[in-house]
């Protein structure tokens, strides 16, 4: 089982979303079958079966094991992952498109520049999953507390000059054997239940 894995087809999208069914995912992050859901969920086996059954058929859960009972094969499935993000790919075309309308100052062109990144992560994995091969990745995950907006936008200037000098750096557009490699880098205010961010900005 994955950690996460990205679903990129859009009846598979659709088959994740039903409440039954993505109830029935997060029961089978460990192994069931279909008479141990239909007794948590409080459906009939018949009805867990045909889910599971759509299931399976998208990729989403995996037999780990068929159990003879009497004259019954008990098949006992998992998900296929621990948890499932879906892909931008699956909207066909309506999904977003960061070279629309590049703005680095908006939240909805940030938005959008995190859908590519789904989007491509997961075509990357993919690819990669069929070739038996790693993706070479790297991420930074953290936060900075910021005492104005003044010092946000510094930061923000500071942080594009330095990001900018290290692609000057590295950059070799002349490498015959050289593979480009796309850079995001995100600041927003951190989402909290129990306070709202100390300043905001016009652009939504």
């Amino acid at each position: 089982m994955f950690d996460v894995t990205v679903i990129e087809n859009a009846a598979a999208a659709e088959a994740s979303l039903d409440p039954v069914r993505a109830r029935l995912l997060a029961e089978l992050s460990e192994p069931g079958s279909a008479s141990t859901l239909a007794r948590k969920v409080g459906l009939p086996r018949q009805k867990i079966n045909y889910h599971l059954k759509t299931l399976e058929r998208h990729g989403l859960v995996e037999l780990v094991e068929e159990r003879r009972k009497g004259n019954v094969t008990e098949r006992v499935m998992r998900a296929s992952a621990a948890s499932y993000v879906i892909s931008p790919a699956a909207l066909g075309a309506v999904q977003p498109d960061p070279s629309r309308a590049p703005d680095r100052l908006s939240a909805r062109w940030l938005l959008a520049v995190a859908s590519r990144l789904v989007r491509d992560v997961g075509s990357l994995i993919t690819g990669a999953a069929k070739a038996n091969k790693r993706v070479a990745t790297f991420a930074i995950d953290g936060e900075v507390r910021f005492a104005s907006a003044a010092d946000r936008s510094a930061f923000a200037e500071e942080l594009a000059t330095a990001v900018t000098a290290l692609v000057s750096k590295y950059h070799d557009e002349s490498a015959e054997r050289g593979r480009t490699h796309r850079i995001v880098v995100a600041v927003h205010p951190s989402v909290s239940d129990d306070a709202a961010p100390p300043f905001t900005d016009k652009e939504q």
